[in-house]
Parts: C-alpha cells; sequence; structure tokens
C-alpha cells in the first residue's frame, strides 16, 4: 500500500507548527565585532578560492553560503590535515571521499575536492531539506544523524541535536556566526524554518498491526535487496512489502527510494557501506 500522500502533509505541518517556537534558539551566538572582522578577514585574505567556490556552488544550484562551510572547515587551507585525519579546503576523511570517488592524494586538490563537496551537499539536501541539518550531517555523518533523529523521534534539527557529538553542534553554531559575519544569517534560518519535515509516514502494517512510522533513504541498484534484509535481520519478503515496486525502480533507473521503519533506518545508515560492498561482491561471477 503506497503512503497516503495527504496525512504525510498535513502531519508534517502540524509538527512544523509545533516546533517552530522552540526553534528560535537557532541564531548566532557571537555577534561581536571581533568575530565578524575575523571572518571577513578570512575570506577577503582568500578571494580567488572563495570566488571559485561561489561559483562552483552557483553553477549547481547551491546557495553562496555553503563557502562558509569551507570557511570554518579549514580557513580555505587546502594543506590543512586535522587531528582526525581530514584533509584540505573542505575537510574530507578517506571514507567520505571515497563514497564520491575523490581519491586519498586528491582531498587537497582545490578542484576535484569543490566538485566532490557540491555532490556531497547537493545530496544531503535532498535528503534534509535544510541546510543546518546538512551542516551537521556532513561533519558527523549520516547516522549520526539518524540516531539523533531517532533517540529524539524529531527530524527537526532544534530537537534532535542534544543527541549529537558536541563538536557538531559547536560546528553548527560557528557556521552561524559566519553566515552572520558574511550577512547571510536570515537566509539560513528562513531556509529552516520553511523547510518541511523528512520525510515521514504511515502505512498500515496489516493483519491487525499498529501503523508503523517509515522513514526513507535513496539507493542505487548497487545494492541487493536480499543482502540488505539480510543484514537488518529482516525477512526479504517483509523488505518488499515495504517497498513495493522498488526492484523495477532499480532495474529501470538505476536508483530508487528504500523505504525502512524508523528504528531500522539508523543501522541501514551505519552499515550502508558494508551493504554496499557486500551486494557488490555478491553479484560478481
Amino acid at each position: 500500500m503506497k503512503p497516503n500522500l495527504k496525512n504525510i502533509i498535513l502531519t508534517g505541518m502540524l509538527l512544523l507548527c509545533s516546533h517552530l517556537m522552540n526553534a528560535q534558539f537557532l541564531t548566532a551566538s557571537d555577534t561581536s565585532e571581533s568575530s565578524v572582522k575575523r571572518y571577513k578577514s578570512i575570506i577577503s585574505a582568500n578571494k580567488d578560492i572563495v570566488d571559485f567556490i561561489e561559483y562552483s556552488l552557483v553553477k549547481k544550484g547551491l546557495p553562496k553560503h555553503l563557502r562558509n562551510l569551507a570557511l570554518i572547515e579549514s580557513h580555505f587551507n587546502r594543506n590543512i590535515t586535522s587531528g582526525a585525519g581530514a584533509v584540505g579546503v573542505w575537510q574530507f576523511m578517506t571514507s567520505h571521499a571515497n563514497q564520491y570517488g575523490l581519491t586519498q592524494q586528491n582531498r587537497n586538490d582545490l578542484y576535484k575536492s569543490t566538485k566532490t563537496a557540491v555532490i556531497s551537499l547537493t545530496n544531503l539536501y535532498k535528503k534534509y531539506n535544510n541546510w543546518i541539518t546538512v551542516v551537521a550531517a556532513y561533519n558527523c555523518g549520516e547516522g549520526n544523524i539518524a540516531k539523533a533523529m531517532a533517540a529524539a523521534n524529531s527530524s527537526q534539527y532544534h530537537v534532535f541535536y542534544k543527541f549529537l557529538p558536541e563538536e557538531t553542534i559547536t560546528h553548527v553554531k560557528k557556521y552561524l556566526n559566519a553566515c552572520y559575519a558574511t550577512g547571510e544569517l536570515q537566509s539560513v534560518l528562513s531556509n529552516y524554518n520553511s523547510s518541511r519535515m523528512n520525510k515521514v509516514f504511515f502505512v498500515n502494517g496489516g493483519s491487525g498491526k499498529n501503523n508503523e512510522a517509515f522513514a526513507e533513504t535513496d539507493i542505487n541498484a548497487g545494492f541487493n535487496l536480499k543482502v540488505i534484509a539480510d543484514e537488518l535481520d529482516v525477512d526479504v519478503t517483509k523488505l518488499m512489502s515495504w517497498n513495493p515496486g522498488i526492484s523495477e525502480q532499480l532495474e529501470d533507473k538505476g536508483e530508487g527510494t528504500l523505504y525502512l521503519p524508523k528504528d531500522l533506518m539508523p543501522d541501514f545508515l551505519l552499515r550502508k557501506n558494508k551493504i554496499l560492498s557486500r551486494s557488490i561482491k555478491e553479484s560478481t561471477p
């Protein structure tokens, strides 16, 4: 049975309205003259790099304020390496870079890493539909975001943020401060307040079961549905009942939308790379 879109939208709107008043803490935490001057000075000192990043963002339909992610990640230093091993202007970890085909050696290449960052940010926005959650996910990974959402039973950043690593919470604060310095804070906050909630819907479980809350994520044809079911310890027929028509989507389009109960989605996201690797291995003759 397909989700009732009218109920999805209505539920999302009601929950969104009920949370908006609680989202007021999302603002710049440091609006001091010294903070503004510091951010503007870094941007001014790296004008050529900033111009290239902004051009790359706008070319793909992304807002210029995302240049502030590179600002707080690296101060636009392509040769910097963090204590955790993140490299370059966009501070790519090896696993994140490899996910998009960026080699470990090319993480400090401004052109290749920016192209990769644009793709990554585009995909994250398609999933979360607001830039604040995107910045958080870029810092701590989609798995941690999924776990935080599940723990808070909410897809609203201002509700689930308390379940995120402290480093990520601080990272988002820095981003908002940088956007205040560049005069783009209101745009970021307006985007957050007008964004729809991460898609959550209710489907009839049948056989007298209560309705279950589901979440969605995109997968490509490289994923084997039997492997997904096995890794999540669910019957493949159950998985297919949650995802009618997904086999045809993957075969015809090369990609599709995977629906899972909210309590299973964090497990899938945490094991996503392992599931994909195993899927590819098992499909190889």
